[in-house]
């Protein structure tokens, strides 16, 4: 089964972000898993913020480009991607868990 998170909250909330990363570890550990970041949980695949990810982490490119942040600003395992990643991974059955 393949899992798709979405998580909009980084160094904003950390609470709810780890919720989402919970979430993503759990799901990687059942089956094909991606968090999909937006807004502030763009920062949680910046070099520097959290390393520590197990889920592959796709990254808003309409967000990342908003801050300024590029592919070689992000964590290995993590990449930009727009609404076609997010909804070809859905389309081909994954599952939206967030």
């Amino acid at each position: 089964m393949a899992f798709l998170i979405n998580n909009s909250w980084g160094n904003d909330d950390v609470e709810k972000a780890s919720v989402a990363l919970v979430v993503g570890n759990a799901a990687a550990g059942r089956g094909d898993a991606r968090v999909f970041l937006t807004n502030a949980g763009t920062d949680l695949a910046t070099k520097g913020k959290t390393e520590a990810m197990q889920a592959v982490l796709w990254v808003c490119k309409a967000c990342a480009d908003a801050k300024g942040i590029k592919q070689e600003d992000l964590i290995e395992g993590a990449e930009l991607a727009g609404a076609g990643h997010t909804m070809g991974f859905l389309e081909a059955g994954g599952q939206m868990l967030m």
